[in-house]
């Protein structure tokens, strides 16, 4: 029998990258749990999920020009179908 082990990156780490994501296109995890939108199984889940991918630094780099805001995750992002599934907390006035 042969197992196949799944690398997992810190969990402190894929935390603060899954709740950055998220605050960058405008998505309140707290709140999308509260409203029923996400469970906190759901929210284990997408730290989980981040904490399997192999693009933290991708993503880093992604936060530190879009961390003011963006309209969407970006592709690489193993939460983004999900992500950008979920009501925006706040519309961003466009001037």
């Amino acid at each position: 029998m042969t197992a196949i082990l799944a690398r997992l990156g810190d969990p402190n780490r894929a935390f603060w990258l899954t709740r950055s994501v998220a605050r960058a296109i405008g998505v309140n995890l707290t709140d999308a749990m509260q409203q029923g939108e996400i469970s906190a199984a759901d929210y284990t889940a997408m730290v989980t999920r981040c904490r399997k991918c192999l693009h933290a630094e991708a993503c880093e780099a992604w936060l530190a020009v879009n961390g003011a805001g963006a309209e969407r995750a970006p592709a690489h992002c193993a939460n983004a179908d999900l992500l950008n599934a979920l009501p925006v907390a706040r519309r961003r006035v466009r001037l």
